[in-house]
């Protein structure tokens, strides 16, 4: 069976301005109190190893937001707070998030000496024209300079792009690709442009103001896009995500505290807007980062919303999750997860159209995707439902 991990995200919520394509929980702030905002994340991690005490950590992950914009120190003394708290593993993954813009880049070497491990950078795109569309503050030239100081570094590092742009064409994302391979270390995720609701691409996209490329040309580009990582030894492991391969569920350049999410592993989330599951119960965390840092000062966290996942929710949300991966969910580790048999979960007509459409395919270990279900995940997986 495929061990899930147990992980530790530590969610930092302000950027220096707001991407039009961004839905995460991110704030524009003028002043940052780092000593204060320090004080509330190691705090907030000191309640919730109350809740999960004893667990081996095997990765922490600082995302946001742009937790690059942290003070290094404050990197530090949470990591070294989470090594008090719980027992961590020998190869404990630590990754941060963080831009390639000049300012951030300075600070790379200062995160190294803190602890970071694992750089993720968000590049993505490879021309100037497509960075300011993407409302990027960093150039082309910018993003090359901080891959090549992470590849110095870190011993690990991965980068994001976005393709499906405006009038972007198969042939174009191709040539993209090819360049962003030749430029990868043991990790890439590469994403469709999608419109979100609550961005500010939703109402310029709604006015015409550009078009995304059409269904069928979307289609080409993510199945271009797994031949060309295949052929580069970057294979997909997720729907959107490639990796050098290595010879376990944890090795190899995979993602490993994303993995945990995947397989269903318990995790910890801190910070505003942060989602944990310990213990068999969803916890989220209020997302205003300023009700955020007063709760957790008065309170010691500040959980809005903790629920109990009853058996139903929680096979529900393995068989989401682990439909994501390439290699599909394994029967054995999903049992143990949910509590029940994963052919008992599933809706057997489900079953048998997606099957027979060529959708999902029965592995020796459970049930995969096929390239032509990762596609069409959503409605995949409420078929396999019922």
């Amino acid at each position: 069976m495929k061990h899930p991990g147990f992980g530790i995200y530590i969610h930092w919520p302000f950027c220096l301005s707001k991407c039009p394509y961004c839905d995460f929980n991110s704030h524009v702030a003028a002043t940052i109190d780092q000593l204060r905002w320090r004080a509330g994340l190691l705090r907030e991690l000191d309640h919730f190893a109350q809740i999960k005490p004893g667990e081996t950590v095997t990765s922490i992950f600082f995302g946001g937001g742009t937790p690059s914009l942290m003070d290094p120190a404050t990197a530090a003394a949470l990591i070294e707070r989470v090594a008090a708290l719980w027992p961590t593993a020998p190869d404990l993954e630590i990754t941060m998030e963080a831009n390639p813009s000049t300012v951030e880049a300075g600070r790379f070497r200062d995160f190294r000496a803190a602890g970071i491990g694992r750089l993720s950078l968000g590049i993505q795109a490879l021309d100037d024209s497509s960075l300011k569309f993407l409302g990027r503050r960093h150039d082309a030239g910018e993003a090359l300079a901080a891959l090549e100081l992470a590849g110095r570094l870190f011993p690990r590092f991965s980068f994001d792009l976005i393709y499906a742009r405006p009038n972007q064409t198969e042939k174009a994302w191709r040539d993209e690709l090819g360049r962003a391979l030749g430029l990868a270390g043991d990790h890439l995720s590469l994403y469709q442009l999608t419109i979100e609701e609550g961005t500010a691409f939703a109402p310029a996209y709604a006015r015409g103001e550009f078009k995304l490329p059409g269904e069928d040309e979307q289609a080409a580009m993510f199945e271009a896009t797994q031949a060309l990582t295949a052929a580069a030894g970057l294979p997909a492991y997720e729907v959107s995500n490639h990796a050098r391969r290595g010879g376990g569920a944890h090795s190899g350049g995979a993602c490993r505290h994303n993995l945990t999410y995947w397989l269903g592993g318990d995790y910890v989330g801190v910070g505003p807007g942060a989602h944990g599951r310990l213990n068999g119960e969803a916890f989220r965390q209020h997302r205003a980062p300023d009700i955020w840092l007063k709760r957790v000062e008065e309170h010691g966290h500040a959980t809005q919303e903790r629920e109990a996942l009853d058996p139903a929710t929680r096979a529900e949300e393995l068989v989401m999750m682990g439909l994501r991966l390439v290699d599909g969910i394994d029967a054995a580790t999903f049992d143990q997860a949910a509590g029940r048999p994963l052919w008992d979960v599933l809706d057997p007509q489900g079953l048998a159209r997606m099957e027979a459409g060529g959708f999902v395919t029965r592995t020796d270990t459970g049930l995969k995707a096929t390239p032509a279900g990762l596609l069409v995940l959503n409605a995949l997986t409420a078929e396999l439902l019922g």
